[in-house]
C-alpha cells in the first residue's frame, strides 16, 4: 500500500500503519522539473517500480526539488530527521557536470557511506554504455539519536534506475548482474529498521539465513 504526501516540506513525522511499513522518501533533483518547464518522471517511475518490488506495507513522501547542494542537503535532512524515513531515494544530479551536485550534498549529511552501492550501480550500467564510469552516484547511512535511514542516489532515466534497481537477467530469466535493491531490505534490517519484504519475480531480497523471518500470514 502506497500513501503519497505532498510535494513540499513541513509535513508531521509519517505515522506507520503496521510496524514492518517502511517509510520512503523520493526526491527527484531537477531545476526545470522543479519549475514546471517540464513533467518530472523519476518520482512516478520509482512509485512504480516500488508498487511491483515491494510485497510489505510501504508508504512514501515526495520532494521535487531544484538542483542546488543546500536545497537538497535540506531536504535529505528533513526527510530523515523529521518525517522519519527509513529509506530515501534520489534522482537526477549524480553527473560530472558543474550543476550536479547530488553526491556532494548527500555526503553533507551522512554519517557513514556505504560505497558498495556506488560501485555497483556503475558495474550495473557498463552492461549498456561506457559513459557508466561517468557517474558519481553514491549510498549513505543517516543517524540520529534514535534512528536511522539509507540515502540512495539513482539515476535521472527511468529505464535506467528499473536497471540499477533491479539488474539485469539472461535470456533464461536469470539474474546476471544484481540490482542494488537486493542489498537494500537487509541493510535497513542491521539500522534498526522495518523488516522488507519483496516479490522475488521482480528482485528478490538477500539474507543470511539467521535473518530471514517466518512468511508473512496471507
Amino acid at each position: 500500500m502506497t500513501t503519497a504526501t505532498p510535494d513540499s516540506p513541513g509535513n508531521h513525522k509519517l505515522e506507520r500503519n503496521h510496524p514492518d511499513e517502511i517509510l520512503i522518501g523520493l526526491v527527484s533533483i531537477s531545476d526545470r522539473a522543479s519549475t514546471g518547464v517540464y513533467e518530472d518522471k523519476g518520482i512516478p517511475a520509482l512509485q512504480e517500480w516500488l508498487g511491483a518490488a515491494l510485497s510489505s506495507p510501504w508508504q512514501v513522501v515526495t520532494r521535487l526539488i531544484q538542483d542546488d547542494a543546500p536545497t537538497i542537503s535540506a531536504t535529505l535532512t528533513e526527510l530523515v530527521d523529521e518525517v522519519g524515513c527509513d529509506l530515501v531515494l534520489t534522482t537526477g544530479g549524480t553527473g560530472p557536470s558543474r550543476r550536479d551536485v547530488t553526491p556532494e550534498a548527500t555526503l553533507a549529511v551522512a554519517t557513514k557511506e556505504m560505497p558498495g552501492f556506488g560501485e555497483q550501480m556503475r558495474q550495473i550500467g557498463l552492461n549498456f554504455v561506457p559513459t557508466a564510469i561517468l557517474s558519481r552516484q553514491v549510498a549513505v547511512i543517516r543517524e540520529t539519536a534514535d534512528h536511522a535511514a539509507l540515502i540512495v542516489n539513482l539515476p535521472g532515466q527511468p529505464k535506467s534506475i528499473k536497471e540499477t534497481l533491479e539488474g539485469l537477467r539472461d535470456a533464461e530469466d536469470a539474474v546476471k548482474v544484481p540490482g542494488i535493491f537486493a542489498a537494500v531490505p537487509y541493510c535497513i534490517d542491521l539500522i534498526g529498521g522495518p523488516y522488507v519484504e519483496t516479490n522475488a519475480e521482480v528482485v528478490k531480497a538477500f539474507r543470511p539465513k539467521n535473518a530471514v523471518r517466518a512468511p508473512r500470514p496471507a
